[in-house]
């Protein structure tokens, strides 16, 4: 999610924006705020009428960083699972598959929003499995148009490694460009989940994700 600077009783602190710039208000008119903007950061609640301008038109530009304050995101993946998704939602299934690791490497993604379905095969060529996976949720992210980020996403994958790195801020140790790119994309999302399913257990969606990749790969 972008972040945008404001003045709150003489601190300048970090509040979290929709897309438009305008602070992200929650319940009670309060927004999300940090001191710092660092790993682990501890975030606070504010309410909006408390918030001043810093003076510099610059501050009011919203900016994303890849940087995870609190445990916001990883709390968010653990309820993903068990809240409800409102009638609105953009639900998404992603897969990558490699035949060998390294090898020959595609990416296959389901989109549906509401009555509308797009689906997504790519050949990404000599490639990880892990870099296949990463790239599916990056494709299928980047397929949502900015203004419909503000929306609650769902992103279904079968790769514990994607969803570790991506709610729970795990050191990269490999892949580490696109992974940084990743998280910098996910920050552009208000309200982003991400939710585990099995591979290939006859998960209708995670089923056709995974043919997509394949016949990507086959289809080259």
């Amino acid at each position: 999610m972008p972040w945008i600077k404001r003045q709150l009783r003489g601190n300048t602190v970090f509040v979290k924006a929709r897309a438009n710039g305008e602070p992200a208000t929650g319940a009670k008119g309060l927004v999300e705020i940090v001191y710092k903007l660092e790993p682990g950061a501890k975030t606070y609640r504010a309410s909006a009428g408390n918030l001043q301008p810093t003076g510099d038109p610059a501050d009011d530009k919203p900016f994303v960083s890849d940087v995870q304050v609190g445990a916001q995101k990883e709390t968010a993946a653990k309820k993903a699972s068990v809240e409800p998704l409102p009638q609105d939602a953009i639900v998404i299934y992603t897969d990558g598959a490699c035949i060998g690791n390294p090898g020959p490497s595609g990416i296959g993604a389901v989109i549906l929003d509401g009555d509308e379905r797009r689906e997504l095969s790519e050949y990404l060529g000599k490639g990880t499995n892990n870099i296949a996976e990463l790239t599916a949720i990056k494709r299928a992210l980047e397929e949502v148009p900015m203004g419909d980020r503000l929306r609650v996403v769902a992103v279904h994958s079968d790769s514990s490694y994607s969803i570790g790195l991506l709610t729970k801020n795990w050191k990269a140790k490999k892949n580490v460009e696109l992974v940084a790119a990743l998280r910098k994309l996910t920050a552009t999302f208000q309200d982003l989940r991400f939710v585990k399913v099995k591979g290939h257990a006859g998960i209708p969606e995670n089923e056709r994700c995974d043919e997509l990749a394949g016949l990507a790969i086959t289809n080259r």
